[in-house]
Formats: structure tokens, sequence, C-alpha cells
């Protein structure tokens, strides 16, 4: 039993007194407690630490209060799992020193065994909700399967992605099989999410709005869609696209019970694309956080207004920057909770 529902509620498509609020990215940064543990441990361990990760995803809750608790981890710990060493750097992020760059080094891609090889990430969401005791939802997330193969073919992180984007049109015999061995891994994992006791589940296709309309169909929609069929009967599944509003149509028809929204889509646009009768997440501009918390609050009832408060998460269009004031983002949340229609 969970005392805070609204989250659950909402993505159900139930009536409710005001939107659920949460934030990608909450578990992290922005926190001073967060980087007190940065000093200390070095990125993965904090993701393969369970007490840890417990820990950073506990953090938020207490300190800034969302309706829901997302799970502190890694898109990338997929393809660790895989048998692909990732590292990640200071002041550039992921990288790939071995990139996934040519037909052989994608048979060389293993499928793995999940339960085996990620099993720090159960023992974290057993652990977490011990710790949250039945007081918010718990989500846990994946990339899409696109979002993963642009990082294991670039190498590292990219505006454009251009040599992931090459590869899948110069071998895209070889770039489907990668993609395809991605999917199976995503949807054991996450199956595997769920039997440890996550409440939702979220996938973030950051990338996706890098490939025209027909080229997202083929390299990225029809694996995310893959995903959605076998989830969506077992947990609530959120889709979120970054730059992907062209496909709000298709999406809303996938089975998932929310969209997630970026900020350069307005809510009546997203709800007329969309259909208007799924839930929508979003589209708060995570840079407006560093506005004053007067005008955060005045931003949030006017986003809430646009969207409605039903059928509705309250949430950033993307993840929250690293020197986000902690009480800018309270501000952000205390806005939502306040909200009457």
């Amino acid at each position: 039993m969970i005392e805070n529902d609204l989250l659950l509620r909402a993505l159900r498509g139930e009536s409710v007194e005001r939107p659920p609020v949460w934030m990608m990215r909450q578990a992290g940064r922005y926190l001073p407690d967060f980087m007190k543990l940065k000093e200390k441990y070095d990125f993965f361990t904090r993701c393969r630490t369970p007490e840890l990760a417990t820990e950073i995803t506990v953090m938020p809750i207490r300190q800034v209060g969302p309706d829901a608790a997302i799970l502190f981890s890694d898109i990338l710990v997929v393809p660790q799992a895989m048998g692909i060493h990732i590292e990640m750097q200071p002041g550039k992020g992921p990288v790939v020193p071995q990139p996934i760059n040519t037909p052989e080094k994608v048979e060389q891609v293993i499928v793995p065994d999940v339960q085996e090889e990620l099993d720090y990430v159960y023992q974290a969401i057993k652990l977490t909700k011990q710790e949250l005791n039945g007081e918010v939802p718990l989500i846990g997330f994946a990339g899409s399967p696109w979002t993963i193969l642009c990082y294991l073919v670039q190498g590292h992180g990219s505006k454009t992605f251009d040599k992931a984007k090459k590869f899948c049109f110069m071998e895209p015999i070889a770039a489907h099989r990668l993609l395809q061995k991605i999917t199976d891994t995503t949807i054991a994992y996450l199956k595997e999410k769920v039997k440890a006791g996550v409440d939702a589940v979220q996938l973030f296709d950051s990338w996706g709005g890098l490939l025209e309309p027909k080229d997202y169909q083929e390299f990225s929609w029809k694996y995310m869609q893959q995903i959605i069929n076998a989830l969506k009967n077992e947990v609530p599944v959120i889709a979120y696209g970054k730059g992907c509003w062209f496909a709000l149509k298709q999406m809303s028809q996938s089975g998932a019970a929310a969209l997630g929204v970026d900020w350069t889509c307005e809510a009546r646009n997203a709800r007329y694309l969309s259909g208007g009768n799924i839930t929508l997440q979003g589209n708060f501009d995570p840079a407006r956080l560093y506005s004053k918390p007067i005008e955060i609050r005045h931003m949030v009832h006017q986003m809430i207004n646009e969207f409605g408060k039903d059928r509705y998460i309250a949430n950033l269009g993307h993840g929250i920057l690293p020197d986000i004031p902690v009480d800018n983002a309270r501000a952000f949340v205390d806005a939502v909770k306040e909200y009457r229609s």
C-alpha cells in the first residue's frame, strides 16, 4: 500500500485533486549531500553499491518532497552488463574507449544474464522500497535502445551523434542487430526491476529528436514499442522522447501510460498531437529553475493551467541542471503541491 499514490492515479488517468510532481535527475548533482558522496565514491561505485544508490534515491524525497522517487542509476549499466567497457570521465561524461562501430564488434556484444549482471540494481530497489516504507512510488528506468546505441557507436557524448547516424545508414543490418540486442537486454532488465518492486518505469529517449521522423520510426520507435509491449501489462510505462513531438500521435497509441514532453512543445500542441486522452508529463524548462522562486511558482501554476490538472504529471522537460539552488527545486515542487484549480 502506497501512502501517496498520486503518480499512480495520474498514470491510470484518474481524476486527482492536484497533479503529482517529480523531477528528472532529482536524485543527483544539485543536492549538496549528493556532492559529498561524489567526492568519496566514483560514479559507477555509487550505482553499484545498493546502500549508496538507496541513500541517493531517498535524499530528494526527504529534502525536496516530490511525489515519487526515481532509482539512482544510469542508462549505461545496461551496455556495461552486455560486456562493453564504459568509463565516466570528469568533464567529459560517459566514454566508450572501444566504440562498437563495425559489424564485427556488434557480433561480439552479448545479451547477458541480467539477473546475475545487474543484481546490484535489484538489491538497490529492494533496499529503497524498505527505506521508503510505502511513502511514495518508486520509478525504475532505462535508456531507449537508440540512445544507448548513440553512446556505444560515437564513443562519447555529442550534440549531433554524427558517427552513430553514419553507422546506422552505412551498416543498417549491424545497427539493427545491435539495437535488438539492447532491446532484448532492456526488456529482461526492466522485468526484473518490476519483480524487485518498482511501481512504474520510464524509457528515456534522450537523442530521438536527432533523427528525422522516418529514421526515428526505423531506428528508435520500433524498439521502444517492443519494450512497451513487453512491460505495459505488468507496470505503467512512461515514454519520454526529447525533441520527439512529431511522434506523439504514434506514442499515444503505443500502450504507454504516459508520455514525457520537453519544453519546446507547448501544452496545447502536446494535447492535440497526442489525441487528448493520455497522461502527459513535463514540460518545464530546467533552466527556468534559475528564476526567482516567486517566478517559478507563477510559471508552474500557468503550466498546470495549460495542461489541466488531470492526466498530467508535473515535471521538467529534461534533467535538472547541476547548479540549480535546492531552494529553487523545492519551490518548483511546492508550487505544484499548493496548486488548486
